[in-house]
């Protein structure tokens, strides 16, 4: 049996979680949520990086994952590297904006980019979109705009936050875009963001495109898997994920109900 480790500082990353079990439905997915320290978009560095190795330790000494998706935009930013260095053996794949993709979408090469503090503030980010910048044959601007708040209002499922600070932070990224380069992409660089999409979306013009970064990551996941010798084959009954929190139980289950209708029971884990 194939197992697939993934965690997130709290359960945005079910948003990725959701399109692995689709692209790989007969791999045993260990969903790891960090919710005594979520959200790690308002953590220092040094916070960060110990939890990403603690959790990515822990998944693969109890759990014996082949592989690991970091289904944490500001981890990915911040500890990817270094988790690299830790376990040279093993897949790991992260999750980061979805610039590529967006650039090639847009129309008026004006992006906007939802994420949190740590993320837009990170090397990586910033190497990630000078490269797109210069792989791009017309001239790009991205719109950056950090959503502090956003992510936990999110985790607590307050849905007045949601509305409050998502029209809050889009009428930011409008006051700072001239109206001869309007924005008509935009994307969410935080895994927490796509289950407020519907939320973003009543707060803007229909004909803004919306990219996340969970199919592109389950892709890789599984040519990484396939790769390694792993039959994983599109017709296999699809697994039930276990899930583990650091923080409340009720909080973890509860999303899988409510976003992945998973009907959950949770363990708690001292990392």
């Amino acid at each position: 049996m194939t197992t697939l480790g993934v965690f997130d500082s709290g359960v945005g990353g079910l948003s990725v979680l959701r399109d692995l079990r689709e692209q790989m439905p007969g791999v045993h997915c260990v969903y790891l949520a960090d919710n005594a320290f979520a959200p790690y978009g308002e953590r220092d560095v040094e916070t960060i990086r110990k939890r990403s190795s603690g959790m990515a330790g822990y998944l693969r000494a109890t759990h014996h994952i082949d592989a690991l998706v970091i289904a944490c935009n500001t981890a990915t930013a911040h500890a990817v590297d270094a988790l690299r260095a830790e376990h040279p053996d093993l897949p790991i794949i992260g999750v980061e904006p979805a610039l590529k993709p967006a650039a090639l979408l847009s129309q008026t090469g004006c992006i906007g980019v939802l994420a949190t503090r740590a993320t837009l503030n990170s090397d990586r980010f910033a190497r990630l979109m000078a490269h797109v910048r210069d792989q791009s044959p017309s001239e790009m601007r991205f719109v950056c705009q950090p959503c502090d708040g956003l992510a936990d209002a999110i985790e607590r499922h307050d849905s007045a936050a949601i509305k409050t600070l998502g029209q809050r932070y889009l009428e930011a990224l409008w006051r700072a875009t001239p109206q001869a380069h309007r924005i008509d992409t935009i994307v969410l660089g935080c895994t927490h963001y796509p289950f407020a999409l519907d939320t973003l979306r009543a707060c803007c013009e229909p004909a803004i495109h919306w990219l996340d970064t969970g199919r592109p990551v389950s892709r890789r996941a599984h040519n990484l898997l396939t790769q390694a010798g792993h039959d994983l084959a599109r017709s296999a009954p699809l697994m039930a994920p276990k899930f583990i929190t650091t923080g409340d139980i009720a909080t973890l289950e509860r999303a899988a109900l409510r976003w992945l209708s998973l009907d959950a029971s949770a363990h708690q884990a001292c990392i």
